[in-house]
């Protein structure tokens, strides 16, 4: 019974596989791309950035992450001007991504027949992306800004998009079914329009777009995207952050949150000037900032533990 199980399941996962790998990047592929991502990894190949640096994530603000990007020679992260479902929320995941196309009849048909199961089953190509999704990931979606006729996520698509992600989505084109979006709560979302038409998905017929990209590098914005990025969303703006940078943008954010409450105490108590606070401190500000550092490690909103290490590198 228990082969038989087993041969079962690898059946089903080869059928699946035939389902994604007309569009998706090879394993090797998405490894090669990511050479300076030294973690932990999906099956596919993906970066996985850990949780607890995701929770952390949630609290850095678009300034911060973009100030180190720069600083490490990464420029086209960052894309705004985003309508928002929850725009006083924070999107943080990891991306999964899907390029698609104005549609094309023949190459539309011949990836239809490329990813359909072998059980005949036929499944939407605006489908097949999201079957790859799992907690925590974002949906980063190039749909080329297609508006009327384009939606290819309305709200049945979102529910089953929370469902596995607890998140929402970047979509560089129209949404639709925004009031039922609206109504799933934390689907906090980020997308260019809105038209209450449905994307047209028939090579024999009417066709708008054809998905010919799944997890490959995408283009949203002016922003390059890599599947494992962690997405940031907020305020308005999305940063994508390559893998191995998030723990860097992480730890400067939460210093810097530090030296912002500390500068922000002194000063309502006067004993610095502004014009002290605003230029480099000098080494009695930076002792008297560890020392507070050290009084309230208990009490401050950051990881005790990130705070001790902080203080290891200080020489006062």
């Amino acid at each position: 019974m228990k082969t038989l199980f087993s041969l079962f399941l690898v059946l089903l996962l080869s059928g699946f596989e035939s389902l994604i790998q007309a569009q998706q990047i090879s394993k090797a592929d998405l490894i090669l791309y990511t050479p300076e991502w030294k973690g932990e990894r999906f099956p596919d190949g993906r970066p996985k950035v850990p949780d607890a640096l995701l929770d952390r994530l949630k609290k850095v603000t678009l300034e911060e992450a973009w100030a180190v990007l720069k600083g490490q020679n990464f420029r086209h992260q960052y894309t705004d001007n985003w309508m928002t479902i929850n725009p006083d929320s924070v999107l943080v995941g990891r991306a999964v991504t899907a390029i698609f196309m104005p549609g094309r009849p023949d190459i539309h048909r011949v990836l239809d027949e490329k990813g359909h199961t072998k059980d005949g089953r036929i499944k939407s190509q605006n489908a097949w992306p999201i079957d790859l999704l799992v907690m925590r990931d974002v949906y980063v979606v190039d749909q080329h800004g297609m508006h009327e006729d384009g939606p290819t996520i309305g709200d049945n698509l979102g529910n089953s998009i929370y469902a596995k992600t607890g998140n929402g989505i970047v979509y560089d084109g129209a949404i639709r079914d925004i009031s039922g979006l609206r109504e799933i709560g934390s689907f906090t979302s980020f997308f260019r329009t809105y038209h209450p038409s449905h994307h047209l998905n028939n090579p024999s017929g009417d066709l708008n777009t054809t998905l010919v990209g799944i997890n490959q590098p995408t283009r949203i914005g002016q922003a390059m995207v890599m599947p494992g990025d962690a997405v940031l969303g907020r305020d308005g703006g999305v940063i994508f952050i390559p893998p191995h940078l998030v723990e860097k943008v992480v730890t400067t954010s939460e210093i810097v949150r530090l030296r912002d409450m500390f500068g922000h105490l002194r000063l309502r108590e006067q004993k610095y000037t502004a014009g002290q606070i605003d230029n480099r401190w000098t080494e009695d500000i930076e002792k008297d900032f560890s020392k507070w550092l050290n009084d309230h490690l208990d009490e401050l909103p950051v990881p005790k533990e990130q705070v001790q290490n902080f203080l290891k590198t200080r020489t006062w």
